[in-house]
């Protein structure tokens, strides 16, 4: 490829200095892989380290493109701090699980994305996210007391095996003892509740999953999924769709929540509501 730089697009790269999948080979990988694509990496910040980038520094700078090479909770928290601005993100995946990346270009590479938006053949779209008191969810949300699996798959990723050990048994006590938390307005599946809901953002609605590993053999399917490092993957239903939801637990006021992956708690019954993401977000042609 020809070196001319004046065709090249410049932008603001974002990644997490505390991620595994952020070593400097990979981020110089990466770092080459842009140039290759003609998009050049004009500035960094390494969260938590260094401050996220803001519109204004943006601006300043002359720069219409982040990138964000991490994983969901720091894609979370810098599309928080970007809010509002008129330029374009372009979502990378750096972290473990990726979801928002794969929402918005499915199963391609990321040298494939990167080609595409070297060209300018990515389109800007503004995915529907979750908002509540609580923070917003690109990807989705999860709430109850089996949240506590979320801690076994960290012990997993780091292969920690007294920690395994230790976080499988609590999050059994967990999900077993722990009061369920159901979706009390719109009334959807059962009036008990579940151990665990997985609320999922699309354009026109938010998907409702509940979780419900509460025999043996499907404690068994709930291991697996961890094996295969997604907790999610555990045994489910689909119980209906909204674009707004009050959830509560059945017989207590607070309740675990996990935000793109980021702990948080609610202290009573929260509502949860479909909104527009307010940045425009670079993705695959035709994935909604």
């Amino acid at each position: 490829m020809e070196d001319d730089r004046g065709q090249e697009r410049a932008l603001w790269l974002v990644h997490n200095d505390a991620s595994g999948s952020n070593d400097r080979e990979t981020l110089e990988r990466m770092s080459s892989s842009c140039t290759d694509c003609s998009l050049r990496v004009a500035y960094r910040s390494s969260f938590p380290s260094d401050d996220l980038p803001t519109p204004a520094m943006l601006d300043a700078g002359g720069i219409d493109l982040v990138a964000i090479f991490a994983g969901d909770g720091t894609v979370n928290a810098a599309l928080k701090a970007l809010a509002g601005w008129g330029g374009q993100v372009l979502v990378l995946p750096g972290g473990t699980m990726n979801l928002l990346y794969h929402r918005l270009f499915a199963d391609l590479e990321m040298e494939e994305v990167l080609r595409l938006a070297g060209k300018g053949d990515l389109r800007a779209r503004r995915p529907g996210i979750i908002r509540s008191a609580l923070g917003d969810a690109y990807a989705g949300l999860l709430a109850g007391p089996g949240t506590s699996w979320n801690d076994v798959r960290e012990a997993m990723r780091n292969t920690d095996v007294l920690a395994i050990a230790t976080e499988s048994r609590e999050a059994f006590a967990h999900t077993l003892q722990d009061e369920p938390l159901r979706c009390a307005e719109p009334p959807l599946g059962r009036s008990e509740g579940y151990p665990l809901l997985l609320l999922e953002p699309h354009d026109e609605r938010i998907a409702v999953h509940a979780y419900h590993a509460e025999t043996t053999a499907e404690f068994v399917d709930q291991l697996l999924a961890l094996a295969k490092h997604d907790f999610r993957q555990g045994p489910h239903d689909h119980i209906g769709d909204s674009d707004e939801l009050l959830l509560a637990s059945v017989g207590a006021d607070e309740f675990s929540v996990l935000l793109d992956g980021e702990p948080a708690e609610a202290t009573g019954p929260t509502q949860f509501r479909l909104v527009t993401c307010e940045v425009d977000l670079l993705a695959k042609p035709g994935n909604d």
